[in-house]
């Protein structure tokens, strides 16, 4: 007979497994859906018609922090390189931060699922990267903001000498966004397996 420890502790297990699952069928189905690789495909499902949704909000949400990092170095008037890449490092940091938050009161599945987005802005930040060759100016259209503004990458790579190599950056930006998603989804599940002992 269960006590209500081990009822709790049962439930516990099952919504951290439950929370693991999840993020590995998000993980397999990424590369289908995301909008950011190569060759996303149109699926009017429900499971396609989810992932839009997903990518809608993730898009804002990210957008809203990437511009935040700008906006402070509008207020602080940094240099304009430091201006330039301190979107991305909001974008990044966010996620991380809540990482370390999590992970310092040692909620392991909360610090997992920080992680795990900390590797999905960095698969947008790849994205983003790869479209660099399109010029320093980003119309409107494809604005987060709807006005025209700098492509970030552009000038930032442009700054380093490294424009040419655009290509090769957001490939390894890439396999350190799924290197990272998928070692956060592992330690989701290592974290479910370790409460049943």
């Amino acid at each position: 007979m269960f006590n209500e420890n081990d009822k709790k502790k049962n439930r516990g297990i099952d919504a951290s497994f439950v929370t693991a699952v999840i993020f590995l069928l998000f993980l397999a189905l990424f590369p289908k859906y995301s909008p950011f690789l190569e060759s996303p495909q149109h699926d009017d499902s429900i499971v396609g018609f989810l992932f839009k949704l997903y990518f809608f909000i993730a898009d804002q949400t990210l957008g809203i922090v990437h511009e935040a990092g700008h906006g402070v170095c509008y207020i602080f008037h940094c240099p304009q390189f430091i201006t330039a890449a301190n979107g991305t490092i909001f974008q990044i940091a966010f996620p991380l931060g809540i990482f370390l938050y999590y992970k310092k009161r040692q909620n392991s599945i909360g610090a997992y699922i920080a992680l795990f987005f900390t590797g999905f802005s960095l698969s947008y930040t790849a994205w983003y990267i790869s479209t660099s060759d399109e010029g320093l100016l980003v119309p409107a259209s494809k604005s987060f903001l709807g006005v025209d503004g700098y492509h970030d990458f552009n000038y930032i790579l442009s700054q380093l000498h490294l424009l040419d190599s655009y290509s090769l950056i957001a490939g390894i930006v890439k396999f350190m966004a799924f290197a990272i998603m998928i070692y956060s989804v592992y330690k989701m599940f290592m974290s479910a397996l370790e409460k049943r002992s």
